[in-house]
């Protein structure tokens, strides 16, 4: 279910998937309230394109650090390519 930032509190949150496209966004949205998951949403800035880099506008899907393996298994599955966790 779509949660605002403060609903997580003091837990951790960890970044699962960033939509470039509001179709995207859209499916991975309801694919995440239809498996139950708790998330927040945000639009945000990256940096994207390979010739000619740009810096574009996504939603950045967040999931507690918990739930955050099941969530990328999740987007895999369903045929999205999660985040990879920055080290």
């Amino acid at each position: 279910m779509k949660r605002d930032v403060a609903f997580f509190g003091d837990r951790p949150v960890e970044l699962v998937f960033i939509a470039k496209k509001l179709q995207e966004a859209l499916r991975f949205e309801a694919l995440l309230t239809e498996l139950g998951f708790d998330y927040a949403v945000e639009t945000d800035r990256y940096v994207g394109g390979i010739l000619f880099r740009t810096e574009r506008i996504g939603a950045f899907f967040y999931v507690e650090a918990d739930s955050r393996e099941a969530a990328a298994a999740m987007a895999v599955e369903n045929g999205f390519r999660p985040t990879p966790i920055e080290d």
